[in-house]
């Protein structure tokens, strides 16, 4: 088993990436708002911390966060995610690019409260 972080650069993506994930087999894919150093660094707005306590609309815009999304789940086989990577890579660009994304791939020995969904087989698209 797999643990796969994500952390995607370009939110536009993250309907497409999370359809390509599926895809590949995956049954539950958990997605946090998340910053980096580097964007808090680069802009003092990435955390909404400077909002008046009643914002306009324009306060909102002008103040607007730059959060990247962190996908996280837990998969059974390399075939898996291998296919993963580059079915994200297909979506976002090559990772070792700037810009797309952090992926990292972490073996677990042991993972619970997993609860898969049963496969479907062809016989049971046949019956409906």
């Amino acid at each position: 088993m797999y643990l796969i972080l994500f952390v995607l650069d370009d939110t536009k993506c993250l309907e497409d990436v999370l359809q390509a994930w599926e895809e590949c087999g995956v049954n539950g894919i958990t997605i946090l708002p998340s910053t980096g150093l580097a964007k808090l660094r680069q802009r003092k707005s990435a955390l909404r911390e400077n909002l008046p306590l009643m914002p306009s609309l324009q306060d909102i815009i002008r103040h607007a966060e730059q959060m990247n999304r962190t996908l996280f789940t837990i998969v059974e086989d390399d075939k898996i995610v291998e296919a993963i990577v580059h079915a994200t890579q297909a979506v976002v660009g090559d990772l070792n690019e700037p810009n797309t994304g952090v992926m990292a791939i972490i073996p677990l020995a042991q993972a619970y409260g997993l609860h898969r969904k049963p496969q479907r087989t062809i016989s049971d698209t046949n019956n409906e």
